[in-house]
């Protein structure tokens, strides 16, 4: 019996193999067929230990059910989306646990509508999977190399006389980004020392998550002995890019959001940026400034996403450091992003600290969780306490004063609440940080 908890909001996901095995993967391949009705797909996986067996699984599930399948190997997920959009395939799945301990894989699956991609969210597969005998194709899996067409796509996101000499760290976490970065290096103008460029599913020199505790501890070593001007982190699968100020220090990925922002917004004047609820308020403020309009949207990637699209967004970003382009079939790049912030630090002749500064206009964001099993009982008492504030439920509930203002959500996979507070002043945000911990743990 396949475990049901692996069928994510927006993915597939699972430890590998008691919660998602080859017999799994191969069910899920037959699943995506009979959901889609998809007869050519194309497959890429990443550098996790588990990502060939499950690849070699899921494949003989596609072709079982009479689909063709073209493999491009080894890839970050942003080659997948290039390879479904650029040629003639109908759909693609993407293996990846993206920034999740070595232990998981999981899969991220889109279709292909005319010039749109649309996402197929794990639990659509649901209703499709069934138990089945494995069973091995003699049909061949076709090869496709994507690097020249996807470099040439590249060429046309930044201009290297645009581009100072500058000298950087990059860290690819062991994931699948250091090999992309060695194809562009030639390029470009800058120096870049490279940290663990070797793609390794033990993760051995630290999480593939760079939010994890410690995981930036080795790009600040290097920043510090090579005099770096900034740095770059990528996580596992690669979708996920942070910028590190020339002092070691991580720029909260909503700063980094607006960097992006007014880039594009003075190429694109009046289009929209969409960022998700969470985000520093300092995002639709900076925004509306600079003659853009703000796309509020919930907590998600896919659900930002879904806002570029659907409100004539040229970008958008949210908290975990995924930031998409419409340019990009409107998908999340952390190649693009690379390109486009050396750019952008090019032009504004700063140290990277000066800048983030002139966008900190606020005390920075507290990310809060807790065990709830009643969490809707929980929402309906913070609702009532804080009746006299500004509230919506885009997501969760938010509330909003003049100084200050938190948004408190349900997990979508665990009995969690989480809780975001910003305020003008770090003692203001301390102060409510207990009046609200308090009050929630009491509730």
């Amino acid at each position: 019996m396949i475990n049901q908890s692996i069928f994510k909001s927006y993915d597939v996901r699972g430890i590998y193999p008691g919660q998602l095995d080859e017999a799994a993967a191969f069910a899920i391949g037959r699943a995506f067929v009979k959901h889609t009705g998809a007869k050519n797909i194309v497959v890429g996986y990443d550098a996790r230990l588990s990502s060939p067996a499950l690849f070699n699984a899921l494949t003989q599930g596609l072709l079982s059910h009479g689909a063709r399948v073209t493999s491009i190997s080894q890839t970050p997920t942003e080659g997948l989306y290039f390879a479904v959009a650029n040629y003639d395939v109908e759909a693609g799945i993407m293996i990846t646990a993206s920034h999740n301990p070595k232990e998981y894989n999981g899969f991220k699956m889109m279709v292909r509508n005319g010039s749109d991609i649309t996402w197929i969210r794990g639990k659509d597969l649901v209703p499709f999977v069934e138990d089945s005998v494995f069973t091995k194709s003699d049909a061949e899996i076709k090869e496709l190399d994507i690097w020249p067409d996807y470099l040439k796509l590249m060429d046309s996101f930044f201009d290297a006389k645009n581009i100072k000499p500058f000298n950087i760290v990059v860290d690819a976490s062991n994931g699948v980004i250091g090999s992309v970065i060695e194809k562009i290096k030639d390029r470009l103008p800058v120096k870049i020392t490279p940290l663990h460029f070797e793609p390794d599913g033990n993760f051995p020199n630290h999480s593939p998550n760079p939010l994890d505790e410690g995981a930036a501890k080795q790009i600040w070593a290097a920043i510090k002995k090579e005099k770096a001007d900034f740095g770059f982190m990528f996580d596992g699968d690669a979708d996920r890019i942070f910028l590190v100020d020339e002092n070691g220090q991580m720029v909260s990925a909503d700063i980094v959001l607006l960097l992006l922002a007014k880039h594009f917004l003075l190429k694109n004047p009046g289009m929209g940026i969409a960022y998700n609820l969470i985000c520093s308020r300092s995002v639709p403020e900076f925004v509306k400034q600079w003659g853009g309009v703000p796309i509020r949207t919930q907590v998600g990637f896919v659900n930002v996403r879904e806002g570029l699209i659907n409100n004539n967004g040229i970008m958008g970003g949210e908290l975990s450091a995924h930031y998409c382009f419409a340019d990009y079939f409107a998908c999340d790049s952390g190649i693009i992003a690379f390109l486009t912030l050396l750019q952008i630090i090019s032009k504004e002749n700063k140290l990277v600290s000066e800048m983030v500064k002139d966008l900190t206009i606020y005390a920075k964001p507290l990310q809060l969780t807790f065990t709830a099993k009643d969490q809707g009982v929980i929402l309906e008492k913070v609702k009532e306490k804080y009746i006299n504030g500004k509230q919506d439920y885009l997501d969760g509930v938010t509330v909003e004063y003049e100084h200050w203002w938190f948004n408190l959500r349900p997990s979508n996979t665990e009995p969690l609440l989480k809780l975001t507070i910003e305020a003008d002043t770090k003692e203001l945000l301390e102060q409510k940080k207990e009046e609200l911990s308090r009050f929630i743990f009491g509730a």
